[in-house]
C-alpha cells in the first residue's frame, strides 16, 4: 500500500498543495490504491510535500514520485503521445510549475489579505507568544522565494500580466479538446489541474483568479 503525505483539505480545495494534488491525480490515473496522511514539509526527505511511502521506500518530490510509479508499476502517463507531444507536454509542465505556480504563491502568500485569510492559519496551533513571529517569518521566507522566482521582482499588476501569458498558452493548447494533449489525459493534466484549481478556488480573491476566470475553456477544464 502506498501512503501519500500532504497538507490535507483547505482553501475550498481537497488538498492545499497543487503538487500534492498532482501526485494524487496521478495515483488515481495509474489505478493504484493509496492512503493519505497529513504531514508538514520538515517530515519529507527534501523538506517539501508531497512524498510517498511505498513498501518501506520513501520518495519525495512529485516528479520523482511519477518516475517511481512509471518504473515500479509500468504505467505510462503519456501513452499514446508521440515523442514530439511528450516533449511538448514536458515543456508545459515546466511552465506550470516554474511560472504559473509562483503566480499562485504570490496571490496566496504575498497579498496580505489572502495571507491572513489562508496561510496564516497554518500557525494557529503554535503557542501564543510565538504565533505572530512564526507567521511573519513564514511570509517573509515565501516572499523572498517569490522574489527569487522572478515574478516577485515586478509590480502587482506586472506579475499577473506575465502569468497571463503562460495561462494564455495553456488555453490555446487546450483549445476545445477535453485534455491538454488530446482526447485522453496525460501526466501534465494532473499538474495543470492542481495549479488551475488552486488559482480558481473562490476562497481567495485576487486579480490572478479574476483574469484566469476569463479563459472559459480553462475553467470548464477544471
Amino acid at each position: 500500500m502506498i501512503t501519500l503525505f500532504g497538507f490535507g483539505t483547505g482553501f475550498g480545495l481537497p488538498e492545499i498543495s497543487p503538487f500534492v494534488t498532482k501526485t494524487e491525480v496521478q495515483l488515481k490515473m495509474a489505478g493504484l490504491a493509496y492512503t493519505q496522511e497529513k504531514a508538514m514539509p520538515p517530515a519529507s526527505p527534501k523538506g517539501q510535500l508531497p512524498f510517498i511511502s511505498d513498501d518501506g521506500e520513501t520518495i519525495a518530490d512529485s516528479t520523482f514520485i511519477r518516475a517511481h510509479i512509471e518504473g515500479k508499476y509500468g504505467f505510462d502517463f503519456d501513452a499514446p503521445l508521440s515523442l514530439q507531444a511528450r516533449a511538448q507536454a514536458w515543456a508545459f509542465e515546466r511552465m506550470i510549475e516554474h511560472h504559473v505556480y509562483w503566480a499562485l504563491v504570490g496571490a496566496r502568500w504575498v497579498d496580505d489579505t489572502n495571507f491572513a485569510k489562508g496561510p496564516a492559519h497554518f500557525f494557529d496551533g503554535a503557542p501564543d507568544h510565538m504565533r505572530d513571529k512564526l507567521r511573519e517569518d513564514a511570509q517573509f521566507r515565501v516572499a523572498e522565494n517569490y522574489l527569487l522566482s522572478g515574478l516577485g521582482r515586478h509590480g502587482p499588476d506586472e506579475d499577473v500580466d506575465l502569468a497571463m501569458r503562460s495561462l494564455f498558452a495553456l488555453s490555446v493548447q487546450l483549445g476545445d479538446k477535453p485534455y491538454l494533449m488530446g482526447n485522453a489525459p496525460c501526466g501534465t493534466d494532473a499538474t495543470a489541474f492542481g495549479a488551475l484549481a488552486g488559482i480558481l478556488t473562490p476562497f481567495f480573491d485576487s486579480a490572478l483568479r479574476e483574469r484566469t476566470e476569463k479563459f472559459d475553456n480553462l475553467t470548464a477544464y477544471v
